[in-house]
């Protein structure tokens, strides 16, 4: 490893690696985390890219920290500092596994835990349930409609969506989110996956389309098999995590689900809220393999298939948070104030405070609306080789002239076959007919005495540089190949010369 002192290091005053969104992604082994003459001090990466950040107490615009990595250390006095910046700590897998979720929460009050806990008897769970899945589905069938153009699957996505409003319990709700999952991801299953030109043959077979949402290793989405699905299980654990932080913070307990069933290490209500915005984090990777190709560098192929993500993207996907956050904020605080009203005080049922999304606040103010929130754009990627470039180009400096290149030649190729058919020969064996005549029936006596070889080579080439291809090759009756060997200095026959002259207004004056 290197010596401390010689790795790059960043504080407040330099430019931080701490994305707009306010995330930090860690990764690497011998992770440090520790506290050091009052700043937050974090050691990690490998090899040349280690460094060191710096953070001072006041300026760091640190709201997430995403560690990706297995090996290192926590001291207690730095997650303190954590707790004390409002600054929430994330522990992920790159499989897309959710270890470790810490952040600040709001005080808790028992009657609102005590009607989550009801929430099944009071009929609550139920009406929550249909709401949410009444917002996935919704968003699933738009998607699959505007997106994939696949009118009949968004028909059956939007029928389950209506018998919702029927549904008299649990069982029922998840019954009809099944069905129209298995609707919604065969939408999915033959969309195309680019790569760049140079990775196609560096990749398996499998990875060239979307194929399905269960995983050949275990039957379900863990462990997937393919770049596209390896990302949605990343993204997915990044919403988990988010919305946990938000039941958190509404004064919910993040483990006491409703739709999904209570099992150890999961956060089951985080799962029954997060169905929500599913259709959100869809939209936008679907938006990605639309519009850009993955890149081989990105993924890795473990021996047993799994694909996992290398720490590039993971930490690119993990400035993400911010946005997911935004979308599950009023979600969380939906399920809040809907168990609130059953609670024995329905007079204080708008006590819950608003706390993600400040609406009490701006109603008070005169009910401004909410800011959209801004879907993030992945990079532009060079089609040909990987490469990250400026938006609104398809390939790099390079590669575009290699790509030029060969679309010259192919079209040189077509315009020789095309030269050489009987129609084309027979129209350039009358042009050269026509010019032979010309020239035999021309009279040297017939051009001005003062328009010599000389006379044309020094007053009126020079000037035939600044007349076009097509204004030389109409007025002397010559094809526009010829015209520009003419400009560059080619001398042509004399008898063109006098309308040439005429043409750059030369004359014996």
């Amino acid at each position: 490893m290197a010596a401390w002192h010689n790795l790059p290091q960043f504080s407040n005053s330099s430019k931080s690696p701490i994305s707009k969104g306010g995330v930090l992604t860690i990764h690497g082994f011998g992770v440090r985390v520790r506290m050091q003459s009052g700043h937050l001090e974090i050691e990690h990466g490998l090899g040349e890219e280690r460094q060191v950040v710096r953070l001072a107490r006041v300026g760091h615009g640190l709201r997430r920290l995403v560690c990706i990595a297995e090996d290192g250390f926590f001291t207690l006095d730095a997650l303190k500092w954590l707790a004390d910046q409002d600054a929430s700590l994330v522990m992920l897998d790159r499989s897309g596994k959710v270890s470790l979720v810490t952040g600040p929460t709001a005080p808790s009050d028992a009657r609102l835990r005590r009607a989550q806990a009801l929430a099944h008897q009071s009929g609550a769970a139920l009406e929550i349930m249909r709401e949410l899945m009444r917002a996935k589905l919704g968003g699933q069938q738009q998607l699959v409609r505007s997106k994939l153009a696949n009118a009949t699957t968004a028909d059956i996505i939007a029928k389950l969506e209506e018998s919702l409003s029927t549904a008299e319990s649990l069982d029922t709700v998840a019954r009809v989110e099944a069905h129209a999952a298995s609707a919604y991801w065969s939408a999915w299953s033959e969309l195309p996956i680019s790569f760049p030109r140079q990775d196609i043959r560096r990749i398996p077979e499998h990875w060239s389309k979307f194929g399905t949402r269960k995983s050949l290793l275990t039957g379900s989405p863990r462990l997937a098999t393919n770049p596209p699905n390896a990302i949605l299980n990343y993204c997915y654990a990044l919403l988990e995590s988010e919305t946990r932080l938000a039941s958190a913070a509404v004064g919910l307990d993040p483990g006491m689900g409703m739709l999904h069933a209570d099992a150890p290490a999961r956060d089951s209500l985080a799962c029954d809220i997060m169905e929500a915005v599913r259709p959100s984090v869809d939209a936008w990777l679907l938006d990605w393999i639309m519009r850009e190709p993955f890149r081989r560098s990105d993924f890795f192929e473990q021996p047993n298939g799994n694909c996992r993500l290398l720490r590039t993207l993971s930490a690119k996907l993990s400035e993400t948070t911010s946005v997911w956050s935004k979308l599950v904020a009023p979600w969380a605080e939906y399920v809040a104030h809907t168990l609130w009203a059953t609670t024995s005080r329905p007079t204080n049922r708008n006590s819950i405070p608003t706390r993600l999304t400040q609406r009490h606040r701006r109603e008070a103010k005169g009910g401004l609306s909410a800011s959209t929130v801004a879907i993030p754009k992945p990079d532009c990627v060079c089609r040909g080789c990987g490469k990250t470039i400026r938006a609104g180009r398809s390939d790099c400096g390079k590669c575009a002239v290699e790509g030029a290149t060969k679309r010259l030649m192919e079209a040189a190729r077509i315009g020789r076959i095309a030269g050489h058919t009987p129609d084309a020969l027979a129209k350039e064996g009358k042009s050269q007919r026509q010019h032979a005549k010309a020239r035999s029936s021309w009279k040297a006596s017939s051009l001005p005495h003062w328009l010599t070889a000389k006379f044309y080579s020094e007053k009126i080439q020079p000037q035939l540089a600044a007349i076009s291809n097509s204004a030389i090759a109409s007025q002397i009756g010559v094809s526009r190949w010829y015209a520009g060997r003419i400009r560059r200095g080619n001398r042509p026959h004399p008898r063109h010369w006098q309308t040439l002259a005429q043409l750059v207004g030369v004359s014996e004056g």
